[in-house]
């Protein structure tokens, strides 16, 4: 089996890069840093160091490495039986081109034989937007060729893949957690699905989408907002912080209340992956900053995303949402010399307050009781 994997960075390399290569599969990397796809090329293995209650290393071989701006990708698309990606829901858009481009390669060449894609972003349905995009570059004569030979497979990941230490000379080590989940939607597959260690079949995929987005992502937003507030550089740092502590697990029990009341999730079980998260947080392995995991105010107090999206469920539900509220005027509060979204959201809240703005961003009602909440607790803050 021929995989072809978009992004050789941490995640790509220390999750789902891993997995891959580990099942056994033939797997091409496909990324755009040379420095990385020669040191793949030269030697086709790479060392993953795992740590949990203690740290191992993991060696991950028998893989090699194109340019994902090449023509190589094509070629790699049209022979694959698989491609999944993790370069971040920005970057989807511009592999598209490659993708539909190996597509048509594809069937010109008769290959009837089912190619399955998984984009494994940090997004709902990131795979569906991948697809709208690959169709778009296509004729439309290809298209029911594509609906019948390849399965666009929507999935959630989870590890925690921090930043490459400084000081380390490798550039292909990385550090992942122990911790991994991979939920693909069994629906989806065009032919039968590959068994792939780590990987999980589900029909019900939503649920755990929302299940990571609503517990690990609202969770760790939350401890790195209220962490630099705190002055803390890490999320262990902040994590251990009582305070801090106390308003994310906090937050987190909110926003599964939501879960508990739509999914019907067991409620003991529910509140045993929220313990399970905060240990994570608090893996002193791990040395994760709080302004990265911080990054990108602007999509993160989104309406679809990881802040706001629980809040509007405990409207919905009528439940209680005063730690998501001090999540949300923390995450207003973010600054980061390094991040456009941080200097854009200084601007808005300049130039037009704080009501004004989260309204904008988050597509609240900017008179609503909630609004008024979150801005009261972001002048607390100030």
């Amino acid at each position: 089996m021929k995989a072809l994997h978009f992004g050789a960075g941490n995640i790509g390399r220390g999750f789902i890069g891993k997995l891959l290569a580990d099942a056994g599969i033939e797997l091409v990397f496909a990324d755009v840093n040379q420095v990385v796809l020669d040191a793949l090329n030269a030697r086709h293995e790479y060392p993953v160091r795992v740590v949990g209650e203690q740290a191992n290393v993991e060696m991950v071989r028998g893989v090699s490495a194109i340019n994902s701006t090449s023509d190589a990708v094509i070629t790699q698309v049209a022979e694959a039986d698989l491609v999944t990606t993790a370069v971040g829901p920005q970057i989807l858009e511009r592999i598209a081109s490659g993708i539909a481009h190996g597509l048509l390669k594809r069937h010109e060449a008769g290959n009837t034989r089912p190619l399955n894609i998984i984009a494994c972003e940090n997004m709902v349905r990131g795979t569906s937007q991948l697809k709208q995009h690959v169709l778009k570059t296509l004729p439309a004569s290809s298209h029911a060729w594509v609906e019948q030979h390849v399965g666009f497979v929507d999935s959630a990941v989870d590890r925690i893949v921090p930043p490459s230490e400084a000081g380390s000379s490798d550039p292909l080590e990385v550090t992942v957690e122990t911790f991994s989940e991979w939920i693909v939607d069994k629906t989806q597959f065009v032919g039968t699905p590959p068994t792939i260690p780590g990987m999980e079949l589900t029909d019900n995929l939503i649920a755990f989408v929302e299940r990571k987005l609503f517990t690990l992502n609202t969770g760790h937003a939350i401890t790195a907002y209220l962490g630099q507030r705190a002055g803390h550089a890490t999320i262990r740092e902040a994590i251990l912080d009582a305070q801090v502590r106390s308003v994310v697990q906090g937050a987190m029990q909110e926003s599964g209340a939501v879960l508990i009341q739509r999914y019907g999730f067991d409620a003991e079980k529910h509140a045993a992956y929220i313990q399970k998260i905060l240990t994570r947080f608090e893996n002193p392995y791990l040395k994760d900053d709080v302004e990265r995991v911080g990054r990108q105010p602007l999509r993160k107090l989104s309406a679809g995303d990881r802040l706001i999206k629980p809040l509007l469920g405990t409207l919905e539900y009528q439940l209680p949402h005063d730690n998501l509220v001090q999540g949300i005027a923390a995450a207003m509060h973010y600054r980061s010399e390094a991040d456009p979204q941080a200097q854009e959201l200084a601007a808005l809240l300049a130039e037009k307050g704080p009501q004004a703005t989260l309204a904008q961003i988050s597509g609240l009602d900017a008179n609503s009781d909630v609004v008024s909440s979150v801005v009261s607790a972001y002048h607390a803050m100030a």
